[in-house]
């Protein structure tokens, strides 16, 4: 069964990158030229952009941008002197990567594979792993936070962003349509707790599988990993009906501090 969900989210994905979805847009020159000076204006959740004292100077750095394909965060930190690689399920969006690199004579090393999976790095490989709002597409995110600490050097920093356990409270067809209903219990997942029908409509739609974690998971797994918190922001998006009441997006600084 897991394999048929990460063989439908490559492919879901794929399609996002054909059908023009934001987050398969790549960035612009402009953007690029104002990181070639320094400032590296990139983001995690849907609209806050990082700190710039998370990402500090990455000149000369090792940085993984974990499942962040799409032309977005990785070449705007190449263009700021780091030595980037991406990691991620999409061979489109590794592709939007390439296409930037190439366009702005970057140099970005792009790996085809799962954020649960990272064997191919060696340890205390990275300085910093950029992981931007994708769990949500894997059905085991502690594996996630062990592999990003075995990887990072001693005093590097795992940034990253992930949708808070409220958001998969509610009745995904509704909540597409403004409505909040109550409908599932925690944790989430669509293959479960979803009907044949409704799963069927995803497909059609091209939409990846999607789960909720708990906070246990996403804060308490980088704790049960190693990581030190640091830092952490909350962050909303107006196509989400659930920010008028909260804000549904948290995005986490964590060290390794040994």
């Amino acid at each position: 069964m897991t394999k048929k969900i990460f063989k439908h989210n490559r492919e879901a994905w794929d399609s996002q990158v054909r059908s023009g979805s934001q987050w398969t847009i790549p960035v612009s020159k402009e953007d690029v030229a104002v990181a070639r000076g320094g400032e590296v204006k990139i983001v995690l959740t849907p609209t806050k952009l990082v700190p710039s004292d998370w990402l500090g100077n990455v000149a000369g750095k090792s940085v993984l941008c974990l499942c962040g394909g799409g032309g977005q965060q990785a070449p705007l930190l190449a263009a700021a002197g780091a030595n980037v690689t991406t990691l991620d399920l999409s061979g489109l969006q590794l592709a939007r990567d390439q296409e930037v690199a190439e366009r702005e004579g970057l140099t970005i090393h792009v790996v085809q594979g799962l954020m649960s999976q990272l064997d191919c790095f060696r340890n205390r490989q990275f300085d910093l792993i950029v992981h931007p709002c994708s769990n949500c597409f894997t059905p085991d995110i502690e594996t996630v936070w062990t592999g990003c600490y075995r990887i990072l050097k001693s005093g590097g920093s795992l940034i990253a962003g992930f949708c808070t356990p409220y958001v998969f409270l509610f009745d995904p067809f509704k909540f597409e349509e403004g409505e909040l209903v109550v409908r599932h219990s925690l944790p989430y997942a669509d293959q479960d707790q979803l009907t044949r029908k409704e799963l069927k409509a995803l497909a059609e739609k091209s939409e990846p599988l999607m789960f909720g974690h708990t906070f246990s998971a996403q804060i308490g797994g980088q704790l049960r990993a190693g990581f030190q918190l640091v830092d952490m922001f909350e962050d909303s998006w107006s196509e989400d009906p659930l920010s008028k009441y909260l804000q549904p997006y948290l995005a986490t600084r964590a060290m390794k501090v040994d």
